[in-house]
């Protein structure tokens, strides 16, 4: 491994890291209301929870987003990024769900220009979501800071579903839901739908974006409004 290697390496640990100031990690997609409402129960029942968020909305969505950024960002493309940012926020129908995305996008290119500073792309981003030119939606941010690091399109994907399916596993074990070994289970049982995922999604045009899970659409809204909750949506 060379030091260009070493150092992308080093660069996936910080942001995968729960450590990295994004806030991702308090957000439960849902689980908190069904967990209330004794509708999900044991690892079986976590494990086709998260498949279905993954194959059904953040692979054909935030993935093939993040892959067009990527494209976009080697072509120098700005005008397509503010596009994808556009339509990836567009296609997250509930509020929290959407304001969350944006909170966590934002924070985290505020907290990566603070140690880049001759990225391009990332600092035309930044002054753009000064200007409220673009929404800083998660995976467009997630992509202009995976590019100024260095970090290839693939593994910046594999980056952002691993997150996801360690943000649901944490967010289990705070409900006490499962125990800490079947944590470690539960993200192994995922590596092979993350990974197809990944095949899948990496090539797609903005056009091929897509997102389809009505139940978990229901479960997020009614989460939403409950009145009392640990997690944000």
């Amino acid at each position: 491994m060379n030091i260009d290697e070493i150092e992308q390496e080093l660069g996936v640990m910080q942001l995968s890291d729960s450590f990295f100031p994004t806030g991702i990690y308090a957000t439960s997609n849902g689980l908190e209301f069904l967990f209330t409402e004794k509708k999900i129960h044991g690892m079986a029942d976590l494990i086709k929870l998260i498949r279905i968020n993954i194959t059904q909305q953040i692979g054909p969505s935030d993935c093939v987003a993040l892959g067009n950024v990527f494209d976009s960002v080697n072509k120098q493309d700005f005008d397509q990024v503010i596009e994808t940012d556009n339509i990836i926020f567009a296609t997250k129908p509930i509020k929290e769900i959407r304001d969350a995305s944006v909170r966590s996008g934002v924070q985290l290119i505020k907290c990566v220009v603070e140690f880049v500073k001759d990225d391009k792309i990332l600092n035309q981003y930044m002054d753009n979501i000064i200007k409220n030119r673009v929404h800083g939606v998660f995976p467009v941010a997630f992509a202009v800071c995976c590019n100024a690091l260095k970090i290839k399109k693939e593994k910046s994907m594999m980056m952002m579903l691993y997150g996801f399916t360690v943000g649901i596993v944490g967010a289990a074990l705070r409900l006490g839901l499962i125990q800490h070994f079947e944590g470690q289970k539960i993200i192994h049982n995922i590596k092979p739908i993350i990974s197809q995922t990944i095949k899948e999604n990496s090539n797609k045009s903005l056009l091929e974006i897509w997102q389809f899970a009505p139940q978990i659409d229901i479960v997020q809204m009614s989460h939403e409004k409950m009145d009392s909750k640990m997690f944000i949506t």
